[in-house]
């Protein structure tokens, strides 16, 4: 599994499951018997940001809220990366209003269309969505105030050029706010090799250091950890909330 495209397409595959299931499937993001709103909460949700977007929005595929860190005004444009279908999309939308803007990149067609469709019907006309992989992202240079991003990073096989798409999109003084997951540990040989543990943001997450070396890499600076706490039951794995800017 360390072709960058078959990473990829098992990523693509398994999440498209999981948006026509509307539920999480095969994978590790939470116990098979907790609601998607339960899984939700625990993260850092709260029952008005579950009320406030589309039924169906929210997967409880995440492991974090970073809206929440966000701090978004009114006005901003804010992008997503890996949007899915569409929950923190639409809790920006509301933080932006109607003269801000909200940017959803997904590469799986089923998130896609089941955002766009909430979207329509929760009359979100502030949200765009695009089909693009986050090493390569539809998005002009330097036209994003805020990025965020929910347990995603860690699916690309690519790290680095993330960070890097990540600066050039973002207006100077802008901001990166992303929850993803790290190891403090080495992962079992059979873990890293599982297609399913891709899907389950496990086998694709590297080491504390190694992700904040390619933050760094990228140009941000001013970058803060500002909460962290395990993340299913893998000793090794670690749920991070981070911040960055683009100075």
């Amino acid at each position: 599994m360390n072709d960058p495209d078959t990473i990829r397409d098992a990523v693509r595959d398994g999440y498209a499951r999981v948006a026509r299931a509307n539920t999480c499937c095969d994978c590790d993001c939470r116990p098979p018997s907790t609601s998607a709103g339960e899984a939700s909460k625990s993260i850092g949700y709260t029952d008005e940001d579950l009320g406030a977007v589309p039924d169906g929005a929210n997967l409880g595929v995440g492991c974090g809220n970073p809206t929440a860190l966000a701090e978004i005004e009114p006005g901003q444009t804010v992008l997503d990366l890996g949007s899915g279908a569409g929950i923190d999309c639409f809790l920006a939308a509301r933080a932006v209003g109607s003269e801000g803007r909200v940017i959803g990149v997904d590469m799986t067609d089923e998130m896609l269309e089941s955002a766009r469709r909430y979207a329509t019907e929760g009359g979100f006309e502030n949200v765009d969505f695009r089909k693009g992989i986050i090493e390569d992202m539809p998005v002009d240079d330097a036209s994003v105030d805020v990025i965020i991003s929910n347990c995603v990073i860690n699916l690309s096989p690519e790290k680095d050029r993330v960070f890097a798409e990540a600066f050039r999109v973002l207006r100077t003084g802008g901001r990166l706010l992303v929850s993803d997951i790290v190891l403090d540990g080495e992962l079992p040989p059979e873990v890293v090799s599982d297609p399913s543990a891709y899907v389950g943001c496990i086998a694709g997450a590297v080491s504390r250091d190694e992700y904040l070396r390619a933050v760094r890499q990228a140009g941000f600076t001013e970058i803060e950890i500002v909460g962290e706490s395990g993340f299913g039951d893998t000793p090794a794995a670690t749920s991070l909330k981070l911040r960055a800017v683009k100075t």
